[in-house]
């Protein structure tokens, strides 16, 4: 069976312009897991300083949420530091340099998904990781169509951080980043946003280790919480637009 062509280019529709308004002010919300990998500890330690040390939270649907900004403020009065994760400092080493960019063109920018494909559009993400061997992308390939294989990691404003639960250990160049847009939203029995704003721009990412998993979600949040590239991406630009802003982002972050 012939699989559907994914589209080019799509300028703003009122759909991206509103979403764009959201965001303008929007919240990083994170999760319990999201905060205990940032912080190093375990889920029961986040629940305690939420009951022992006021640590800011709100319930949604069931779940603890925590506003980025409150965290990173509650967190300085307290003398702590995030070591990896959405909190930490973007890792500036010199072999660092350059990884979302080449990461990105690896992975691809897919445009005009609908929901239903999303899975299978990943997968072939997957099958295009460098530098793993063929038996390691199929196995990611069965994880990411597991029910449970992907953590979504909806950061609000319409934006979404997925990757594989579970996390891998492989060769130093085994990383790829791909930024999927939708065409409809994420189904809420997938995931619930935050801010209630659908789910329509996705970073896909595998790193090739636990720790450079962390690094990379410190990397791509921080690179979504300043103005360029975040903008660019819920406005549709071209794919030219994107890597160049993803280039600056991170010649921006070099010290």
């Amino acid at each position: 069976m012939r699989r559907p062509r994914v589209a080019g280019p799509k300028v703003a529709n009122e759909r991206d312009v509103s979403i764009i308004t959201a965001l303008a002010g929007a919240i990083m919300y994170l999760n319990v897991i999201q905060l205990a990998e940032s912080f190093g500890v375990a889920e029961s330690v986040v629940e305690g300083w939420i009951k022992n040390e006021a640590l800011p939270c709100v319930q949604d649907r069931g779940r603890l949420l925590f506003d980025r900004a409150q965290v990173v403020a509650w967190a300085a009065e307290r003398g702590l530091a995030a070591k990896a994760g959405f909190l930490a400092p973007v890792a500036t080493s010199s072999n660092q340099g350059g990884r979302l960019e080449r990461w990105l063109r690896a992975g691809g920018i897919w445009r005009d998904v609908p929901a239903a494909q999303l899975r299978d559009t990943l997968a072939r993400v997957v099958a295009a990781l460098p530098g793993a061997a063929p038996a390691v992308r199929q196995m990611l390939g069965q994880r990411v169509n597991a029910v449970d294989g992907i953590t979504w990691a909806p950061v609000g404003g319409g934006l979404a951080l997925p990757h594989l639960r579970s996390h891998v250990a492989l060769g130093r160049d085994a990383g790829i980043l791909a930024l999927v847009f939708l065409r409809d939203a994420l189904p809420v029995e997938i995931e619930s946003p935050p801010d209630g704003v659908p789910i329509t721009r996705l970073f896909f990412f595998i790193a090739p280790s636990p720790r450079a998993h962390l690094e990379l979600l410190a990397q791509l949040s921080m690179t979504l919480t300043r103005g360029g590239l975040k903008n660019l991406v819920l406005s549709g630009a071209t794919d030219a637009e994107i890597f160049a802003a993803v280039a600056a982002a991170e010649t921006e972050a070099k010290p």
